[in-house]
């Protein structure tokens, strides 16, 4: 199925509810613009839709309830093109002065990404292309543009955006917890052809007031407080061997609100160890021989810690 049009009913959903999702739709040239929660308040449930997008809809997000609040669940019986040729943040938009990180199924169209060379089946064509940009500022005539280029065949664009320090952001990142568990085995060679289906959860961080704080709360909720578990149909002793450098407890950079991090790396995001960014917990249960591996603890006095702050 394509992943552009499974996602365009979350995209149609949302302009349709626009008005009960405290969410705004305009038109810029050819592509329509879904405000989520920039100049807009959003919602909880615009939010929702918005990570649902980002898998291309090949994924189920809810509500449930955390330990100590709401947490966001996701799972996927579709993980590898769900999570990583569409969800994955990994493109950045750069156009002038403006930047975005660009998700959403948008991308397996691009397929410019080094990580499509290791996804199977990962590009598409199409003539719709469904995007999400992380960004507090709309789209211009330029970023339009720029997108439409690299988009060939595209006659239809939607963009829904919304800056992490919102609640529909706030939402959508923290339900990339079992996206960041796949980039991270995709970093360590781990064959993402064996894994079947994928399930993650993870606290729903406050809504911060500003970006910095925002992105620090929402990778703490994964970093400490993910769990994730893979049906694979893999080897034992390859998991085993793997499975340790798995969870974030395998960086150096462990142990501290990220916001600390952040800061003892001057400010700059790409000097952070990536090996860091992947959920506390990673199970591992294999349908091939029926072994059940857990590797990582979650950490919830560093999140208290982080959310306090």
């Amino acid at each position: 199925m394509s992943l552009n049009l499974s996602a365009q009913v979350c995209a149609d959903e949302l302009i349709r509810r626009a008005g009960d999702l405290r969410c705004a739709v305009s038109d810029i040239g050819s592509a329509t613009l879904i405000d989520c929660g920039s100049g807009t308040p959003g919602s909880l449930s615009a939010g929702l839709l918005l990570a649902r997008l980002c898998l291309a809809d090949r994924g189920t997000v809810t509500l449930v309830p955390g330990d100590d609040g709401p947490a966001v669940q996701v799972f996927s019986d579709d993980p590898v093109r769900a999570c990583l040729a569409s969800q994955y943040a990994g493109w950045q938009v750069k156009v002038e002065k403006y930047f975005a990180m660009g998700s959403g199924p948008m991308r397996a169209i691009y397929g410019k990404e080094a990580i499509f060379e290791h996804l199977p089946n990962g590009r598409e064509s199409s003539t719709v292309a469904i995007g999400a940009l992380e960004t507090r500022k709309a789209p211009t005539d330029g970023v339009i543009a720029y997108l439409k280029e690299r988009l060939p065949g595209v006659e239809k664009l939607i963009l829904a955006y919304a800056p992490c320090e919102s609640m529909a952001g706030t939402l959508q990142v923290v339900a990339r917890c079992l996206e960041t568990a796949l980039h991270k085995l995709h970093e360590l060679k781990f064959d993402l052809t064996t894994i079947l289906s994928g399930y993650g959860v993870a606290p729903l961080a406050p809504v911060a007031a500003d970006t910095i704080r925002a992105i620090g709360w929402t990778n703490d909720a994964i970093l400490y407080g993910g769990r994730v578990v893979l049906w694979v149909n893999s080897d034992d002793a390859q998991i085993a061997e793997i499975g340790p450098k798995c969870p974030s407890g395998g960086s150096p950079d462990y142990g501290s609100p990220f916001a600390e991090i952040f800061q003892r790396n001057n400010g700059d995001f790409y000097k952070i160890d990536p090996m860091l960014f992947s959920p506390a917990m990673i199970e591992f249960r294999n349908v091939r021989t029926g072994r059940v591996q857990v590797f990582g603890r979650l950490a919830p006095d560093i999140l208290q810690q982080s959310f306090g702050s």
